[in-house]
């Protein structure tokens, strides 16, 4: 069974709309992205060659990885475009009294009788 977590990051101010973060989170590489003060978070890794994808440009709910122009669709994290052909993880985000929050699933270990 998975559980979420949510953990905080950041205060709301510390992201301004079109701006982004980069973060690591348990060795994970994670971009949250403001767009018109809703948060987005994905995997910072390219499902193509495993580049840098936070640092793409943003077209609308687009982000456009810089090494070779896969595309991915930030809500969801659905691949859009060649040359990748897998999603990359997307992340659930919550803003609890201005600070945003981060979901990571965990396993629950459930008693076995």
């Amino acid at each position: 069974m998975t559980e979420i977590i949510y953990y905080p990051v950041c205060h709301k101010d510390d992201i301004p709309n079109g701006e982004r973060l980069l973060l690591t989170i348990d060795d994970d590489h994670v971009v949250i992205l403001n767009i018109d003060g809703e948060y987005f978070a994905i995997r910072d890794v390219c499902t193509h060659d495993d580049g840098p994808l936070g640092e793409g440009e943003l077209e609308d709910h687009r982000i456009v990885c810089p090494r070779h122009g896969a595309q991915f669709d930030v809500r969801t994290g659905e691949v859009l475009s060649l040359p990748a052909v897998k999603d990359v993880p997307s992340y659930p985000i919550r803003v609890v009294e201005d600070q945003i929050e981060i979901g990571i699933e965990v396993q629950k270990i459930q008693d076995q009788p």
